[in-house]
């Protein structure tokens, strides 16, 4: 999977999480909460893979003299 690829997921996974968190709330619903909670982090998880995946890449450019 490529870094943009991994960071799209996470920005969706967060924000479908977020959703789950608030409706949870909303309707007292401790399961979807959590659910919700979960999924955020592995957003979160995501972004954070795709953004080392930028970082790897930066560096063996500099290595390489591809920049």
């Amino acid at each position: 999977m490529s870094s943009t690829t991994d960071k799209i997921k996470g920005l969706a996974n967060e924000a479908v999480g977020t959703v789950k968190q608030g409706v949870g709330n909303v309707t007292g619903n401790d399961k979807l909460v959590a659910e919700g909670k979960a999924q955020e982090l592995k957003g979160d998880a995501q972004k954070t893979v795709g953004e080392a995946k930028d970082g790897v890449a930066s560096v063996v450019d500099k290595v390489t003299g591809k920049r």
